[in-house]
């Protein structure tokens, strides 16, 4: 047997590929690296992560099994003997009923996606079928299973060997056509915090998401996490946080704090890291000081001031272990609930003059645009890490933003005054605040995404008020 260079070919079933794999041979017989992780990533297979290795052995020719599509990934190879592959794409979509054939020996393996329907007919006596998959076997997986007759009229598949006078199951033969089949739904994103401000905007922006609130998965409660059945999913997004930063500083706020934003994302991450799901996190601008001179970089060191910042931080570290992750770091967030925003309208509707912080720095960032930058990297997927992500436009302080609310809403912007946040907060139980939040966006402009203008977005939203 010639050695083959080891190499990937694409299929007619979109994420299928064929692998090239090389086979030394001599006088006592062969050698291969079935699979070989690093080598086969660098060649751009996607690391699916196997947990279990199967074999199944067939001593005639002709021996014939499928079609079926499981709800995990498969690494197809033969160890011994040859066979005849058909692969038929039974996942929902425009690929649907696509028909893929292939004859595979020892020195040919495939990756068949979730979803799409396996079969093979054996062309020797003696042979060794070996895949390995991405998740264990279980009852209830089984139920989720996806079946294709082998004698369907419309994937025609050409048998070598004529079914009649193959050995294979009746079971296989009294499977659907494909027009009864219920095509298998592709994983989903689940977003856990699904009534918080950001919950309530992914839910406008990822409609087809599993949107999970508190009463259903708790970062409190690690029971409700190990409830969960993460195969369904490829990316979590958590959307929950503990954010009430004053009493953070606090006996029982601080405890809160931590166990919401540290330990219940270090059990949400090794989750996500066992499932190899890509974890989405939003973080915060409290994780720096503030004492930079201008824009913070996602490379920047953090510092952060008080608890709320420093569990923020202790939080992303737990999420910098996880393999495929996204930390959203964003600042002066604002949705549907109470906020700055709605207050400055309020005070202004009450004919109240307030006095505002004048000395910190930032960017408001808006709910909506905060989704839309979610999807638009689990869309691109561009490189994994930390991305800023607020809204465009120059730095203004809390009482900039103050006097734009007065004026939008039809009132004199000169009703509000400023004040230093020493001066705002003197003789208050209250957190430390960064006085410079500011955050570059040139990462995640690079990657296709120009956030909103922070006035425009502004003004939009007092629209909606």
């Amino acid at each position: 047997m010639a050695a083959k260079s080891l190499a990937i070919r694409e299929t007619t079933i979109p994420g299928m590929v064929l692998i090239d794999l090389p086979v030394h041979g001599d006088n006592r017989g062969w050698f291969k690296e079935n699979w070989q992780r690093e080598k086969m990533v660098a060649l751009g297979l996607r690391d699916f992560g196997p947990v279990q290795n199967n074999i199944s052995y067939n001593d005639k020719r002709g021996a014939t099994r499928g079609v079926h599509a499981e709800p995990w990934d498969k690494y197809v190879s033969v160890a011994a003997g040859r066979i005849f592959g058909a692969w038929v794409d039974l996942r929902e979509g425009e690929s649907f009923g696509t028909v893929f054939t292939a004859e595979l020996g020892p020195d040919t393996a495939i990756f068949v996606p979730r979803g799409v329907g396996n079969s093979y007919q054996t062309l020797e006596d003696n042979t060794a079928y070996v895949y390995l998959v991405n998740d264990h076997w279980s009852a209830e997986a089984q139920s989720e299973y996806t079946f294709l007759n082998l004698e369907d009229e419309t994937a025609a598949i050409e048998w070598p060997i004529p079914l009649a006078e193959a050995e294979r199951s009746e079971k296989d033969l009294a499977h659907p056509r494909l027009a009864d089949v219920t095509p298998m739904k592709p994983l989903r994103t689940l977003v856990i915090g699904a009534n918080g401000q950001l919950g309530r905007a992914l839910q406008i922006a990822m409609p087809d998401a599993d949107f999970a609130d508190r009463s259903r998965i708790d970062l409190f409660n690690e029971q409700t996490l190990d409830e969960v059945r993460w195969a369904d999913y490829d990316t979590v997004i958590n959307a929950a946080a503990y954010t009430a930063v004053d009493l953070a500083e606090t006996g029982e706020g601080r405890r809160d704090c931590w166990d919401a934003n540290v330990t219940g994302v270090a059990r949400l991450a090794r989750h996500a890291a066992a499932h190899r799901l890509t974890l989405v996190h939003v973080s915060s601008d409290y994780v720096y000081d503030g004492s930079k001179d201008g824009a913070y970089l996602e490379t920047d060191p953090i510092a952060p001031l008080g608890v709320y910042g420093q569990s923020k931080a202790a939080g992303d570290a737990a999420v910098g272990t996880v393999p495929k992750h996204y930390i959203v770091r964003t600042s002066w967030v604002i949705g549907d609930g109470n906020n700055f925003v709605r207050t400055m309208a309020s005070l202004a509707e009450r004919g109240i003059s307030p006095s505002v912080v004048d000395d910190q720095f930032g960017r408001l960032s808006f709910t909506e645009d905060i989704a839309a930058g979610i999807a638009h990297l689990l869309a691109q997927r561009p490189a994994y890490g930390v991305y800023n992500l607020t809204n465009e436009g120059d730095a203004m302080s809390w009482a900039h933003i103050a006097k734009h609310v007065y004026a939008e809403t039809g009132h004199d912007p000169a009703r509000v005054t400023g004040t230093s946040t020493a001066e705002y907060f003197a003789g208050k139980q209250a957190a430390p605040r960064p006085l410079n939040s500011l955050l570059s966006l040139d990462k995640i402009k690079a990657t296709g995404l120009i956030p909103r203008d922070a006035s425009t977005a502004l003004s939009a939203y007092l629209r909606g008020l």
